[in-house]
């Protein structure tokens, strides 16, 4: 059991073909003047009829958009935030560009979103907004985070980063906030290399976003004229036209990363101490990444399971550290609190990888990765 002479097999990664090489051909040969804008547009608009919403604006990131969300709900000192404690820090990092803070809550046993009941525990009078994380392509209980969110007049920001496709009662994911937000850097089930969109039925908010993201420029007839200091937050054409062309293949991506998912299911099925990917009744979760919980008792922490899988050509990832554990948040009162109160998160993390979800994957590969994990977890 071994792979040896073989490429490392990937954690992630794209599914690109022809159509999105001539996509992108097309846009750097043709996708200037006149046309400048072409490619953007249409994966605009094809991407918000997809979502179900209204509006749609490209972006460079991710991050970029859940700034910007917190710039247009005018979010800032004094403020605070809810996030689940575990998501990756470009979740929390764009509150601290605004100058508020961020609040660390637990995240649900089961999902590995965030938890309603720890939102509801540390609602303040100067919380002002909840990003639920719908994490590795799950979705978090949305009817009760919109019910606090009704009790107490918060915005809804969604992090969909990770979850293109996934659903809430046939919602889509992206959909189910007052904004949503998405990523599609080159590990994401749709990639432009780097990127992001925000999207909305707000047009209010689309609008002020559309403003902020073209440094400051009003509408009109005057060029040039900035009414405000704002941000330089645009894609590119041939991202665009990438992305266009991922878009129009987007059932077909999902259904590779549910059919990996379903590979991995049937191979630890039989095994006892390996908790996968949770998918509820109301819930159809796109599995952007394969993630197994180790039981603690096999006695092996996340890091040296990692270092052991990379021995035999598998690469993998940590499931994500609390933010409240990591240096740039340790020395906030909140991060104290939540070390103290972040019960399922401190539990879950230690004992947690992200397994190869590339969707290059074959059957054979996850076998081998399968096989390997248990012979790793039974030899100690």
């Amino acid at each position: 059991m071994e792979n040896k002479g073989r490429k490392m097999i990937p954690i992630a990664g794209p599914w690109i073909t022809q159509k999105e090489v001539d996509y992108v051909a097309d846009a750097a040969a043709n996708a200037w003047y006149e046309n400048a804008n072409i490619y953007n547009e249409r994966f605009e608009r094809a991407f918000a009829k997809y979502i179900g919403v209204k509006y749609a604006v490209s972006l460079p990131s991710c991050t970029s958009a859940i700034h910007l969300a917190l710039l247009y709900y005018k979010i800032g000192p004094g403020d605070e935030v809810i996030v689940p404690d575990i998501t990756w820090i470009a979740t929390a990092a764009p509150i601290s560009y605004v100058g508020a803070t961020p609040v660390f809550v637990d995240i649900d046993p089961k999902t590995w979103c965030i938890s309603p009941e720890s939102i509801e525990a540390r609602v303040t009078r100067r919380t002002k907004a909840i990003i639920p994380v719908d994490l590795y392509g799950n979705i978090p209980d949305m009817d009760a985070i919109y019910d606090i969110a009704s009790r107490y007049n918060l915005v809804i920001i969604e992090d969909a980063a990770e979850a293109i496709g996934s659903e809430y009662k046939g919602r889509k994911a992206g959909s189910l906030g007052d904004i949503g937000v998405f990523s599609f850097h080159g590990t994401k089930t749709l990639t432009t290399g780097e990127g992001g969109m925000l999207v909305t039925n707000d047009e209010n908010a689309y609008k002020r976003v559309l403003f902020l993201r073209d440094h400051g420029r009003a509408p009109g007839e005057k060029m040039f004229w900035n009414t405000e200091v704002a941000y330089k937050y645009k894609m590119s054409s041939l991202q665009a036209a990438l992305g266009l062309a991922q878009l129009e293949r987007i059932e077909e991506l999902v259904a590779k990363k549910r059919l990996i998912f379903s590979w991995y299911k049937e191979e630890l099925k039989d095994f006892e101490g390996i908790s996968l990917n949770y998918e509820g009744s109301d819930v159809k979760n796109t599995y952007w990444m394969v993630t197994a919980i180790i039981d603690p008792s096999f006695g092996i922490t996340k890091e040296k399971l990692i270092y052991l899988l990379r021995e035999h050509g598998i690469d993998s990832r940590p499931f994500f550290y609390p933010l409240s554990s990591l240096p740039p948040y340790e020395h906030l009162d909140q991060a104290k609190v939540a070390r103290e109160l972040n019960k399922v998160s401190y539990q879950i993390s230690p004992y947690g990888i992200n397994l190869p979800s590339a969707l290059n994957l074959t059957r054979e590969q996850v076998k081998f990765v399968c096989d390997t994990l248990k012979k790793i977890l039974l030899s100690k």
